[in-house]
């Protein structure tokens, strides 16, 4: 276990933009103006949304509701100050109903999958998970219930004290509305958190709304809990005063991830410097034989709001926003069990790697941020290429040794 002291401050030397060396912009040479409002991706062979061929509309090949062979839980571009959910569901695989359904049958990556994959550590006691989400999901419990006996995993209930859900005020008198798409959301995280640690607490804060303001307020909610790890599985259009709900994530010594988007263009909380941005990976093969690559439909690119922190490296002059990455193909994707979904059915999107990555924090003992793990760059398995990649940065995590 590492010392307590890693988790003291959110990066150290936070106030420099760039690295050793470089200017304040980034890149040595550089002027400091031109980041705030600007369009660039800074990406080679990218468009300035992200993806080559991409319009702020969608991606090439992709429906209104959804990517090929896939439908998004929350469709659409939302709008400024509010969030979606980052969840796709696989269509080719059609959701059965049985809560009953025995393990050999449930389609997709099951916990012990996820856990070999990553070199997870998930007989460690991690303390509290915490998951941030919009709107209620009157199911959570019960099909967290469903998901965990059907894997084989411990009870984790309100009566045993492991489940406690509250609204972002941290009150359980009266909950949000119930919204379908954000309640598979929920049960997607609530899932994963499971997977990765079966020992873990888990807090889930439901905000009022999909707006940054309520959603924020839910993450101050779950550290004020004292929450090891904090999930957000959601994605904001960036705004020109998005640096503004930076204050609702930098809570030193809580380690805090938030999805990259599945859009393939910055978005905003992963672009904070205070969050842990998780992308999106394929993941195939099985036990001893995993193969992992790049899943080309995850949010990246240069923040064109916020800068580039000192210990990121990268071609960009604003931050980067993916820091690490996980399963997020559905294609390849993860059991789900949800009631307002229809049952079992295979979910991606990284929304997947946000409550992963914050249960496998939660394992470390010690929750840092990302400024810990570009320190220690071995402590994943490289994908796309040796060194920081703009779509999965320093990799997969490969044990818990680097976060």
């Amino acid at each position: 276990m590492r010392a307590a002291h890693d988790a003291s401050t959110a990066d150290p030397g936070e106030a420099a933009a760039g690295l050793p060396g470089e200017a304040a912009a980034g890149l040595p040479g550089e002027a400091a103006a031109g980041l705030p409002g600007e369009a660039a991706a800074g990406l080679p062979g990218e468009a300035a949304a992200g993806l080559p061929g991409e319009s702020a509309a969608g991606l090439p090949g992709e429906t209104p509701a959804g990517l090929p062979g896939s439908t998004f839980a929350c469709p659409g571009i939302p709008a400024s100050g509010q969030a979606a959910c980052t969840m796709a569901v696989n269509t080719n695989v059609p959701p059965v109903a049985n809560a009953a359904l025995p393990a050999a049958a449930i389609p997709g990556l099951h916990p012990v999958d996820l856990q070999s994959a990553y070199g997870l550590p998930s007989q460690n006691a991690g303390g509290t998970v915490a998951v941030v989400d919009a709107f209620d999901d009157p199911t959570a419990e019960s099909d967290l219930a469903v998901y965990r006996t059907a894997c084989g995993l411990p009870a984790c209930t309100g009566a045993n004290g492991c489940f406690r859900k509250v609204d972002q005020r941290g009150q359980t008198g009266a909950y949000p509305a119930t919204s379908v798409a954000w309640a598979q959301e929920t049960a997607l995280d609530l899932e994963m958190v499971s997977a990765a640690c079966p020992r873990c607490s888990i807090l889930l804060v439901e905000a009022d709304s999909a707006s940054l303001d309520d959603l924020g307020a839910g993450v101050d909610t779950a550290a004020a809990y004292g929450a090891a790890a904090i999930s957000n599985s959601y994605y904001a259009i960036e705004w020109k005063t998005e640096s503004n709900e930076d204050v609702h994530y930098r809570h030193n010594g809580i380690a805090v991830t938030a999805s990259s988007g599945d859009r393939g263009y910055p978005s905003y909380p992963a672009a904070s410097r205070y969050v842990t941005a998780v992308g999106g990976t394929t993941l195939t093969g099985g036990p001893g034989n995993w193969t992992e690559g790049p899943w080309k439909y995850t949010g990246h690119g240069c923040s064109a709001m916020i800068w580039r922190p000192r210990w990121q490296p990268g071609p960009c002059r604003g931050r980067s926003t993916v820091d690490m990455a996980a399963i997020a193909d559905p294609q390849t994707g993860v059991a789900t069990f949800s009631t307002q979904g229809g049952g079992w059915f295979v979910a991606g999107g990284t929304s997947v790697g946000a409550p992963l990555v914050a249960a496998a924090y939660a394992l470390s003992g010690v929750p840092a941020g990302p400024w810990f793990s570009y320190a220690r760059p071995t402590g994943f398995h490289p994908i796309g290429g040796g060194g920081y990649q703009p779509i999965t940065g320093l990799g997969s995590p490969n044990g818990v040794v680097a976060l």
